[in-house]
């Protein structure tokens, strides 16, 4: 929860780092990055309550294959500098084979 919580405030924190890999054939990134931070929060919040928990989840696993994009346009830019962080492509591929495993997770819990 609070992993989705500080991503969703690192979106308006420091919106520059996303909008960088933010595929370049889909419109609007200001607007796709600010809904992501929205949603992300969300979410986040949506977890601690036991009743709206379940749709959270199915929340963060849409969100999670909706990001594939980024994450695989972060793979095909590596090495790129995002934030204060250098992305090279080990640390790409790993975010990127991490991506499923994520969605499982969230899967899982929406589940229960």
């Amino acid at each position: 929860m609070l992993g989705y919580l500080a991503a969703g405030a690192n979106h308006f924190y420091n919106p520059q780092s996303y909008y960088r890999i933010i595929p370049s054939y889909l419109p609007f990134p200001v607007v796709l990055n600010a809904l992501a931070g929205f949603f992300e929060i969300l979410f986040a919040l949506m977890l601690i309550r036991p009743k709206t928990r379940k749709v959270a989840s199915w929340g963060i696993v849409l969100l999670l294959i909706a990001f594939l994009p980024v994450h695989i346009t972060m793979l095909t830019d590596a090495p790129l500098k995002v934030g204060n962080l250098l992305v090279t492509p080990t640390i790409a591929w790993a975010r990127l084979l991490l991506q499923p495993v994520l969605i499982l997770w969230a899967w899982w819990h929406a589940k229960l």
